[in-house]
């Protein structure tokens, strides 16, 4: 038997996303986004209402990064969800977080945060809160590698659980894609 719970934003697993901006006078701000992921081969989707700073930021810069919040930022990486970088101006200090400038878009690079989607804004709709970036790079810190590869056991990717509101770890591995399936061919 299933419940059904009607239409809710509920999808597992959900990445906890850290979008990276620069305002006007060049000062980078972090927002912590759970509704987005890969809409094409070199896209990304988030939405992001049009009252947060990091709208207005992506839109005068014309970019923005996006990092995948580990286990070990799990604190910082829930504050920046919390604070409004239109009120609090020591946001990524106060988070423990050092802003360095991407070397592909206009936008800050976490150094602190081990991996990072660096992208160009496609389109942003108000009217959706559709933010839309090509990738142009992606970007991952050597501790969370494995012979060059990401490795989720080192990385500790978080994700949310709109339902219980908890964070919840990844890494375990559960198969092997493009081969297990191959066992009923």
């Amino acid at each position: 038997m299933r419940k059904n719970f009607g239409s809710k934003p509920m999808l597992y697993p959900m990445p906890v996303l850290i979008i990276g901006t620069y305002d006007e006078n060049n000062i980078p701000d972090a927002m912590n986004a759970a509704w987005g992921g890969i809409s094409e081969e070199n896209e990304i989707s988030i939405c992001v209402s049009d009252d947060h700073k990091t709208a207005k930021n992506v839109v005068v810069s014309g970019a923005f990064t996006v990092s995948v919040a580990d286990e070990k930022n799990l604190v910082s990486a829930d504050y920046v969800g919390l604070v409004s970088g239109n009120n609090a101006p020591d946001k990524i200090k106060n988070a423990g977080w050092t802003a360095a400038k991407s070397e592909f878009v206009n936008a800050p690079v976490f150094c602190e945060l081990p991996m990072t989607l660096e992208c160009r804004l496609k389109s942003y709709d108000e009217a959706t809160c559709r933010l839309v970036g090509e990738i142009v790079n992606v970007s991952a810190d050597e501790s969370i590698l494995t012979d060059g590869k990401i490795d989720l056991a080192k990385f500790s990717p978080i994700t949310y659980d709109p339902v219980n509101h908890n964070y919840l770890t990844l890494g375990r591995v559960a198969g092997k894609a493009f081969c297990d399936g191959k066992k009923l061919k």
